[in-house]
């Protein structure tokens, strides 16, 4: 994170990004974000979502009368699903295609990954491959996160009482994974090797796929419902406290019996990280409407987002080379940083 850029110093170490982020009016809650192409999208809490480019921001009316309850990049489109039940691609020229509608069923959870594409509504879960055909299956409880498993057609769902691994493709019944509790948020590690899920009582829990053993990442003072995993698959990072806190996995037993490292300490909760594609560097947003970025190699920091009244950072996107990051608050502001080369 060196620079010549106007806020350097004389030595040329950067000192703040608040000159490199051109400030956004999202005009709602953000719920989401995303990169599709160069395009950055922003999901909103009034059913639309906001495109920007070099050229602006236009806003595009996707489920009207409602709102987007969970959103997804995938490649050049922007998956979203709604309070109307329907779930709607947005492709980067605005265009908006609805490829399932759940009869006002809200949906609660969306899941992209090469060409396929899979959403949540209470108890039933739908898949839709890259082809366009759609599987369905009925989980033991309502599904709040789903992930695609990083190799291979298959989805990490997470409800009451534990996890679920479904194969779509097959009519082999899906694979349970216990833990008591209500499991909200669901990750696979980059290597497929752990499935983590963020719980309803301010921790996360994991199970090594191998042979199902339980992780217990627990002492969080508030909800970890942000997670985002290292380019390098090592170190996974989380919200939940005031910093972001990021768990090793490099070991077999993933971060058991070890502590995690704190980035980014501030008198305020973090509610949001995203790690960047390409590098060892974080970004994290606070519940105070800040912004910052953390190089793990060194702790170096650098703010993005001055402290703001009006609402917590609630989503965060890279996009795919790293040089650009779009973020939204709960009040409907945003912005879109660019990194100095």
């Amino acid at each position: 994170m060196t620079s010549a850029a106007p806020n350097a110093t004389a030595t040329g170490a950067v000192t703040s990004l608040l000159d490199h982020v051109r400030p956004l009016d999202a005009g709602a809650h953000v719920t989401g974000a995303a990169f599709a192409g160069d395009m950055a999208m922003l999901a909103l809490g009034d059913g639309c979502v906001l495109l920007c480019d070099a050229a602006g921001e236009r806003r595009v009316d996707v489920h009207p009368g409602g709102a987007v309850l969970a959103a997804v990049g995938a490649g050049d489109q922007f998956v979203t699903g709604g309070d109307d039940g329907r779930v709607v691609v947005t492709h980067v020229n605005g265009e908006t295609r609805a490829i399932s509608d759940e009869k006002g069923r809200w949906i609660d959870a969306v899941a992209a990954s090469g060409g396929a594409i899979a959403w949540s509504c209470g108890k039933q879960v739908a898949a839709r491959d890259a082809k366009g055909n759609v599987r369905r299956m009925e989980a033991p409880s309502s599904v709040r996160g789903i992930a695609f498993a990083p190799k291979g057609y298959r989805l990490g769902l997470a409800h009451y009482n534990g996890a679920s691994l479904w194969f779509p493709n097959t009519d082999a019944a899906p694979e349970a994974l216990f833990w008591k509790g209500s499991h909200l948020d669901a990750s696979f590690s980059p290597d497929g090797r752990f499935f983590i899920t963020s719980m309803q009582e301010n921790m996360l829990h994991g199970w090594r796929l191998a042979d199902k053993k339980d992780m217990r990442m627990s002492g969080y003072p508030a909800k970890p419902r942000s997670l985002s995993w290292s380019n390098d698959g090592l170190w996974m990072a989380s919200s939940g406290a005031d910093a972001a806190i990021i768990w090793p996995f490099e070991a077999k037993d993933g971060p058991m019996g070890k502590a995690p490292r704190e980035c980014g300490v501030r008198p305020a909760k973090v509610t949001q990280v995203a790690f960047h594609p390409r590098a060892l560097i974080i970004a994290i947003g606070y519940d105070d409407g800040a912004v910052m970025l953390v190089r793990l190699t060194d702790n170096s920091e650098l703010m993005a987002r001055m402290p703001a009244p009006g609402g917590p950072v609630t989503a965060m996107a890279w996009d795919a080379k790293g040089k650009r990051m779009v973020f939204g608050t709960a009040d409907g502001a945003g912005g879109l940083l660019t990194l100095p080369v």
